[in-house]
């Protein structure tokens, strides 16, 4: 069989990918937090004809003769850019403007998720989750001014009482509340940042979990250390760009025709050798 028939079966199967890619993008261009996945490829292993030959007395040296067998899927990336915010006006739509993730819980002692869509709501308890009741991840604020040691995974649930009659949350992560006229603090909402936030695995529902190539996640307050703030009243959208996405659309499908054509021509090649026998 012909070489360039396997090499184009080879982009027919990436440029597949390629569109799945680009139809999860365009399907959530309005998910909040959502982030964007990219398709890269790169070429298949080359099967050498003739090596290469370093110069002598009499000639020169002789470039390698190689012939490509395809190509291969090199990454699926996620694309931790900022979407842009959008204004909502509700105190407990939470925006990251900057690093890092929002730490939420299965439970009490369930496990760490990571999240940067922050439509969060009190449930009949008064407890912060979000739109699945996972606990928002907070910690408390020492005499000193400096959270918890939230390395040692000293993170809490925030329980805000039912007598309380305002709530607000500010820049630095800080939840505050009245109750009896008293002005109190709940905690401070966590940020998680990673080493590598494009390591972090998707589990759907806008989360993630850390993964052996992420690092492990390191928690700190807003505006600590490198962590983005938090505005109150806002959210995060989906950093999709349309325009971009149908380009790369048309490019995949201009790909996919183009590998077709390939195993159409070799087809014919094969044909015509088939006929040579009658």
């Amino acid at each position: 069989m012909l070489r360039s028939m396997y090499a184009g079966i080879s982009g027919l199967k990436n440029f597949q990918t390629k569109l799945d890619v680009i139809g999860n993008n365009i399907a959530n261009v309005n998910t909040y937090g959502f982030k964007k996945g990219r398709t890269v490829f790169k070429d298949l292993y080359s099967q050498t004809v003739a090596g290469a030959s370093g110069p002598g007395g009499n000639r020169g040296g002789v470039n390698p003769k190689q012939v490509g067998l395809g190509s291969q899927l090199a990454a699926i990336d996620t694309l931790h850019t900022a979407g842009s915010t959008q204004f909502t006006g509700n105190t407990l739509d939470l925006a990251i403007e900057g690093d890092g993730f929002f730490v939420v819980q299965n439970g009490a002692k369930g496990e760490n998720q990571f999240t940067r869509a922050g439509n969060f709501y009190l449930d009949q308890n008064g407890s912060l989750v979000d739109g699945d009741g996972r606990f928002v991840m907070v910690a408390d604020k020492k005499a000193d001014g400096v959270t918890t040691d939230t390395a040692k995974g000293d993170l809490k649930q925030v329980d805000i009482p039912l007598t309380a009659t305002s709530l607000s949350i500010g820049q630095n992560g800080v939840i505050s509340y009245v109750e009896g006229g008293v002005l109190k603090e709940a905690g401070v909402i966590q940020i998680a940042k990673f080493n590598n936030p494009g390591g972090l695995e998707k589990t759907g529902g806008n989360l993630y979990v850390d993964s052996p190539n992420s690092g492990t996640a390191v928690f700190n307050e807003p505006q600590v250390k490198g962590n983005g703030s938090i505005k109150s009243g806002s959210l995060e959208m989906s950093n999709v760009d349309l325009s971009e996405e149908f380009t790369e659309m048309i490019v995949a499908q201009r790909g996919f025709q183009a590998n077709t054509r390939i195993i159409t021509t070799s087809d014919e090649i094969l044909q015509e050798l088939v006929n040579l026998k009658r």
